[in-house]
């Protein structure tokens, strides 16, 4: 028997774990609109970004909640976010091995210092040594946080640590 398509997504990983890459594909394929929490807790201007309060977050958050169909994602899973992992029908958790996701930090800086690749931040070299802390973090701290605070939301979290496993998850469908 074969189920429809999940039709509210969170994607959750860690820098460099492939959430946007995965997000656009599924958006594309399934025709689901995708959303970037990065986008949802900053103000993108060209004069510089500007942090969302919590209450401004938690109501931009809430309109993208209220459509029928949506892919979040993003590292964030503060209490603004919480909701979005309530909704989902799915949450995909991105395991990528630690030394790829140092990999990809490093080949998305130089891409984006030569142009190649778009940035909704400018690409300094504080950024890239902050996305090799934030990595870390998550690592020791973010993802043991996730599991524990989600722990009543195991049935509808798919661990995929290599492209196969989210492949066997897709061919469901």
């Amino acid at each position: 028997m074969t189920i429809g398509f999940p039709q509210r997504i969170h994607i959750i990983g860690s820098v460099g774990s492939g959430k946007t890459t995965l997000a656009r594909e599924l958006s594309k394929t399934y025709q689901i609109p995708f959303y970037e929490l990065d986008n949802v807790a900053w103000i993108r201007k060209d004069s510089g970004d500007i942090r969302r309060t919590d209450e401004e977050k938690k109501e931009h958050l809430q309109s993208i909640l209220q459509t029928n169909t949506w892919i979040i994602e993003g590292i964030h899973q503060e209490e603004w976010v919480v909701e979005s992992f309530q909704q989902a029908d799915c949450i995909i958790f991105l395991n990528t091995p630690y030394p790829i996701r140092v990999f990809r930090i490093m080949k998305r800086f130089m891409k984006q210092k030569i142009g190649i690749e778009k940035a909704h931040y400018q690409p300094t070299f504080s950024i890239f040594f902050k996305m090799f802390r934030w990595n870390k973090r998550f690592e020791q701290k973010g993802k043991p946080k996730f599991f524990k605070q989600q722990s009543d939301l195991l049935n509808k979290i798919l661990v995929v640590q290599h492209k196969k496993d989210l492949h066997h998850f897709l061919q469901q469908f």
